[in-house]
C-alpha cells in the first residue's frame, strides 16, 4: 500500500510556503486554502506543527494581530530565506512533476 503521509510531509511545507508568500495569514486560514486547493483530510493537527517548524528554520515569522472574532491570532509571513525556499520548492515541484507527467502519460 503506498504510503501518501511520506509525499505530503515535504510537498505540504512547500505550499505553506508558497500560500503565505502570497498573503500574511493565519494557520486556520491556510488549512482553508489547502482544503480548497484539494489537500482533503488535512487537519489543525498537521499545519500547526509544520507552521512551527518553518518558524524554527526562519523561513516564516509571526507576529500576533487582534482579531475582530475573538482572541489575537498569529499572522505568517515569509522571511528571505522563505521567499528562496518558496521559489526553490516551486522550481523542484514543476521538474517532478512533468517527470512523473511524462511516465503517466506513457503508461508506464
Amino acid at each position: 500500500m503506498f504510503d501518501r503521509s511520506q509525499l505530503m510531509k515535504g510537498t505540504l511545507e512547500g505550499c505553506i510556503l508558497l500560500i503565505i508568500g502570497r498573503e500574511t495569514t493565519y494557520g486556520y486560514e491556510i488549512m482553508e486554502k489547502l482544503i480548497q486547493y484539494g489537500f482533503s483530510g488535512i487537519r489543525e493537527g498537521t499545519i500547526y506543527p509544520l507552521l512551527v517548524r518553518l518558524e524554527k528554520k526562519q523561513l516564516i515569522a509571526s507576529e500576533y494581530r487582534i482579531s475582530p472574532l475573538g482572541p489575537s491570532r498569529k499572522y505568517y509571513h515569509l522571511t528571505d530565506s522563505g521567499r528562496k525556499t518558496a521559489e526553490e520548492f516551486s522550481a523542484a515541484w514543476q521538474d517532478i512533476s512533468q517527470a512523473v507527467e511524462r511516465i503517466l502519460d506513457r503508461g508506464e
